[in-house]
Order: structure tokens, then C-alpha cells, then sequence
């Protein structure tokens, strides 16, 4: 695998917190070159359960998004459960404004942009896609591994055949939503319910492309209810399982993933 040549790097805060920031990857040109288009965007969130993870575990996907025209944006946000349930989408809605209001110092067309999310990330990007009108935010929306439905996720992750992973992500949502699912709380029901992107779905939202594997910890069950409602909204949307047992980032050692991602990409922000 050849190493792609490094773009311009650099971190941005976009808001207080010290999770609060940005990652961005571009290449600069220069003031005088009045030919010089303004490039399209994608717009990274990572995995973690929510719980842990890093902007920085995107460095080498957007280094090769960099070097197929893109302008690259990879977001740390805060964490449960120091930060409960909306801040993470809250987070990843400012991010996604703060590069949208510089576009024009990144060379960055800000009507041409879509977001990546892995795992927990996955969910982010979903519901960047879903909340209100989501097509007037992104272009489109890939997700490896989305955890649509937390709570199908604690469900499973109580099932006596339960991996080490799914209990952890059980674990993980109600340290996220910060109630334990199932009790008979209203608030706790309203939170779960806005955490799920189905909910969302409307007429306007953006397409979406959405990979799961076989033998997923995540399962492709997790795109099964938001992908129908998709459909039902008129909106395109497809769901791709492939072999093996990848999850989230890993997902991409299929061959046909990375190739399927970037010409998608490229055909949502042309």
C-alpha cells in the first residue's frame, strides 16, 4: 500500500471543551491562483462506544481522501459519561459548522460535504444525516458499522450468547443516555428515542451508504429499521454486508469497501 503524500495538517478548536476539536487535512493554493477551485468535504467521526476514541485513528483514510481531491475534517467530541446524550451529536453538528463557516480558508465548497462515521461515529453521522433537514447539512452520509439504535444494542448486549464487545456496548449506552434502559422513566424512553436516527427521518434528509459485516458485533439489523424508513421517505439509501467479522474501520480490509466509499463520495459531492 503506497503512502499517500502528506496534505496540509492542522487542529482547530471549535469550542471550549478540550474535546472540542478538529483535525483538518488540505491543500492549500495560493491567492493568486484565481483558477483554483473550491474542493469538496468529508467530514470524519470516529468510534469508541462512545466512551473513548480519537480524531487521530482517521489519519491515513484522510490522507488518502486528501490526495483524491478532498478537503478532510476528522472531530474528537466529548465523552459519556461526562457528557450525556445529546452532547455528542451537539458536538458534531458545531464541528461540522465551525469548518462550513472557514470553507473558505480550507478551499472548501461548503455545499459539497459529506461525513464518514465509524461504530459509535456512525451513529453521529446517521443523525447528521437525519436531524431536521438533514440534506441541507451533507451531501450524504457513509457509516461502517453504525450503531443506529442504541437501544436494540443494549438489548442484544444482554443476550446470554453476547460477545465481550456487545456487553461493553450495552454498558456504553446507558452511560450515554445516563438512565439504565428498560426502566419505566419517561425521560429515560424520550432519550433513547432521539438517540436513534430513525427517528428522525424525513422527506429531506441525505443519502445514505451503510456497511455492516457477517459477523459484525454491530450487526446489519442496526440499518434495518432506519434504512426502511429512509425508503419510505424517498430517500436513497443503501446497505452493504460483506464477509468476515470486521468492525467500524477494519471494515475497509474488504477490498470492495474503500472503492465503493470513495467512487460514492465522489458521485454524492460532485
Amino acid at each position: 500500500m503506497v503512502t499517500p503524500k502528506l496534505p496540509r495538517t492542522k487542529t482547530f478548536a471549535y469550542g471550549k471543551n478540550a474535546r472540542q476539536r478538529v483535525d483538518v487535512y488540505w491543500q492549500p493554493v495560493s491567492p493568486k491562483d484565481k483558477k483554483a477551485k473550491a474542493r469538496p468535504g468529508v467530514f470524519l467521526l470516529h468510534g469508541g462506544y462512545w466512551l473513548e476514541g480519537d480524531k487521530g485513528a482517521w489519519k491515513y483514510l484522510a490522507r488518502r481522501l486528501t490526495a483524491q481531491g478532498f478537503t478532510v475534517f476528522a472531530a474528537n467530541y466529548r465523552l459519556a459519561p461526562a457528557a450525556q446524550w445529546p452532547a455528542q451529536r451537539d458536538d458534531a453538528v458545531s464541528a461540522l459548522a465551525y469548518v462550513r463557516k472557514h470553507a473558505r480558508y480550507f478551499n472548501l465548497d461548503p455545499k459539497r460535504v459529506a461525513v464518514v462515521g465509524s461504530s459509535a461515529g456512525g451513529l453521529l453521522a446517521t443523525q447528521l444525516g437525519t436531524l431536521d433537514d438533514g440534506g441541507e447539512r451533507v451531501r450524504g452520509v457513509v457509516a461502517l458499522s453504525p450503531v443506529n439504535t442504541p437501544y436494540l444494542a443494549y438489548q442484544d448486549g444482554g443476550e446470554p450468547t453476547a460477545s465481550a464487545a456487545q456487553r461493553k456496548l450495552r454498558g456504553a449506552v446507558g452511560k450515554l443516555v445516563g438512565c439504565v434502559p428498560g426502566a419505566a422513566v419517561t425521560a429515560c424512553w424520550d432519550k433513547l428515542d432521539d438517540a436513534n436516527a430513525a427517528s428522525h427521518v424525513s422527506r429531506g434528509d441525505a443519502p445514505m451508504l451503510l456497511f455492516h459485516s457477517k459477523g459484525d458485533f454491530v450487526p446489519a439489523t442496526q440499518s434495518t429499521a432506519l434504512a426502511g424508513a429512509l425508503r419510505t421517505a424517498g430517500v436513497p439509501v443503501t446497505v452493504r454486508t460483506v464477509s468476515g467479522r470486521m468492525h467500524g474501520g477494519a471494515l475497509m480490509i474488504d477490498p470492495t469497501v474503500y472503492p465503493t466509499l470513495l467512487a460514492w463520495l465522489k458521485a454524492r459531492t460532485s
